[in-house]
Order: C-alpha cells, then structure tokens, then sequence
C-alpha cells in the first residue's frame, strides 16, 4: 500500500465571500446542431453527455458528448460541426471491472496546445450485463461508476488510455461492495482554468465506512496538471487533499473523503467563467421536489468555485431525472455553455452571450429512445459585481 504524504492548503481568503448576483435569460429559440436520424454514423451516435469543446492546434474545433463510441463533431467553429464517423475512444464491455473498460463516455477535456489533450472519462461498469456480477440483475443496483483518465496526442483524433489504467475519483471499495443502489463518483463536469489550477466537479452517490463516511453530493477537484491524471485532488473543507485511488490495485484502509460544494442536486453540467466579472456560473438539471419549483435546467453562481448562489430555473421542461411514464413531450438533458467566442482554447469563458447546448430525447411510452437532438438556444449572461 502506497500512502500519500499531503500538506494542508489552508482555506482561500474568498471560500466565505458572499457569490455574484447574476441572471441568465433565453434570447432566441432552439436550433438543431445534431439528429441522430440525419446525422448519426451509426445507433450509437446520440447525444448522451454535456457537450464538451476544445480549439486545436490549427483553430478548429472538437466537441465530445455523445455515447460510449466515442466520436467527435468537427468544423471550423461551434456554428458549423458535423460528425466524424472515426471512433476516437471505444468502450472494451468487459467483464473484469479491474481493467476500467465496461462503458466509457469522454466527458471532460483539457489542451493547452490543442494537440496534446488530457481527458476525464465517466466509466461505467454495468455489472447487470456481465453474469455472476451482481445478483440483483438490474442497471441501478448493479452500477459501479468511476471517473478514469485518457489521453491524446493528435489534437483529439484518438485517445488511449494507460496501463493499468489511472483511476481520477472511485469508490474505496470494489463492485460486488454495497450493491443495490448506483455507487462512485460520476459525471465530471468540463475542466476549468483558475490561474495555475485547473478544476472540475463531479458528484457522488456516497458510501459508509466506519470514521469515513463520504456525504453525497457534488466534490470540487483540483490539479496544477491535467496531463498527469495522478494529480487530481478533491476539496475536503481544508484544502485539496483528498484522493481516491484504485480500489483494486491500491486499497485505502483509511479511506479519504470530499466535502460536497453547491446547491447540485446531482452532476453539474457544465461551469464557465464570465470573462467580464470573474464570476463562475454554472448550469444543471433538476425535477420538481427538494427545493426545486420545477423541473428544468438551472443556473447559479460563485466566486471561488465552493460558495454558490441560490438556483434559478433558465428552461423549464421535464428531464432525465423525471418519469418518462408521465411525460407529455420531449426530455431534456445534459446542460452546458458554450461561447463561440471563449477567449479560452478550452471553452471555459463566456462573455454576455453563450449558447446553452443540451439534448432533446424522445419517449415512447415509458422509455427513453434513442431518437434525440443536440440543441443550442441563446443565452444573454448579466453579473453584478
């Protein structure tokens, strides 16, 4: 067993400081930038994840956010994409949940030069699907998520992955552990520059360990490197020390814990910096009930990434987190903001204009299809100092 040596980072003189009075209004309609019965390569092109862009070494752009074949959407900016049939990172299905290569979505990425490109990847190891794995036979009760890591040495065109591959944020246990309810960290959020830090959120299910329990919630991590996936660290309420390694390769008997940020009831879709007052805003999804008026997709705001505003709903509408049985149209997911004019390579600046990018998905009957859209629909972004 290896042990991490760490040295507390006492808390940013801003982690009290009251968040930004901010408002996002809609200012157009919705316009499609992908439909899968048009434009997809092939079943598995629907969007099935926050949109996620970087500018390359020549200027274009890549956007990730579809399913587990991963694939990109191209062009010369976010106003002229089109799928690219080549498969940049695919999901192996395995049954080993060792080897980190069930179902894997690219859900995050960061290039500083545009053709070396690290990535967080939202790994999913549905043990339902492999025999003897988990007995209740069901996706909810038998999934065990991870946050892993992959890299890209041509601007994005093909990721690889290590060997053994390099666990960002799991639980401190194994999958057969605790089965009956989803468990891990999930859904990174886009990675963001904060001077010499890069940061992202992802939430967690949670767990109970003796003297160790982990709140759920929505964690803050931290790195002066993306590049080295080994460098990620999580807000503990005292600093960026918490880490959570492979339980199968590095077991924690003591095993570190996250202090849970925000007002997220879930997966944060995507946080960007408004280049005119420094202020973070980020976007999510929510169903009516435990604060939230309506189902939709919220907004709020901060100043350090740790203190956040009150939600405010942007778009109302029923979402993934609600009961396809009852719904009376289309679901709406996955949130993100995207500013065709980030200063950003990265996509993680907005000015007074972004484009909320989001999917649409279809139901029949009780289930969610894999008939969806990639929208985008125009947001003005004001903040008061």
């Amino acid at each position: 067993m290896v042990l991490l040596v760490l040295t507390l980072i006492p808390v940013p003189a801003t982690a009290a400081s009251d968040p930004p009075l901010s408002a996002l209004t809609l200012v157009g309609p919705p316009s499609i930038v992908f439909k899968a019965g048009r434009d997809a390569c092939d079943g598995a092109d629907v969007p099935d994840a926050p949109a996620r862009a970087f500018r390359d070494a020549s200027g274009a752009v890549a956007l990730y956010g579809m399913h587990y074949r991963n694939r990109a959407l191209r062009g010369p900016d976010l106003g002229h994409l089109k799928l690219d049939c080549t498969v940049v990172l695919d999901s192996g299905e395995k049954s080993d949940p060792a080897t980190y290569d069930d179902r894997s979505w690219i859900t995050a990425t960061w290039t500083e030069d545009g053709t070396r490109v690290a990535a967080l990847l939202h790994h999913e190891y549905q043990a339902n699907a492999h025999p003897g794995r988990c007995p209740a036979g069901t996706y909810m009760a038998c999934w065990y998520n991870t946050i892993t890591a992959a890299a890209s040495a041509d601007g994005g065109r093909s990721f690889t992955r290590r060997s053994p591959p390099v666990v960002v944020a799991g639980a401190p246990f194994r999958q057969e552990i605790d089965q009956g309810r989803h468990r891990g960290f999930f859904n990174p959020s886009n990675i963001v520059a904060d001077g010499r830090w890069r940061y992202f959120l992802a939430s967690t299910t949670g767990w109970t360990r003796p003297g160790r329990d982990q709140e759920a919630g929505v964690c803050l991590f931290r790195s002066g490197d993306p590049a080295d996936p080994t460098s990620w660290r999580a807000w503990t309420g005292a600093g960026f020390t918490a880490a959570f390694p492979d339980p199968y390769r590095r077991p924690a008997p003591q095993p570190a814990t996250c202090r849970p940020v925000g007002p997220f009831p879930g997966p944060v879709g995507a946080v960007v910096r408004h280049r005119g007052s420094g202020a973070w805003i980020a976007v999510f999804m929510a169903k009516a009930g435990d604060g939230f008026s309506r189902s939709g997709f919220y907004w709020t705001s901060s100043r350090d990434l740790i203190t956040w505003d009150q939600p405010r709903l942007l778009l109302e509408g029923a979402t993934l987190y609600d009961d396809p049985c009852r719904a009376t149209g289309p679901l709406i997911a996955y949130p993100s903001l995207l500013d065709p004019d980030a200063q950003g390579r990265n996509f993680d600046d907005v000015g007074d204009r972004a484009l909320l990018t989001y999917a649409s998905l279809r139901t029949e009957g009780c289930t969610v299809t894999s008939d969806r859209d990639l929208l985008r629909r125009p947001v003005a972004i004001r903040v008061w100092p």
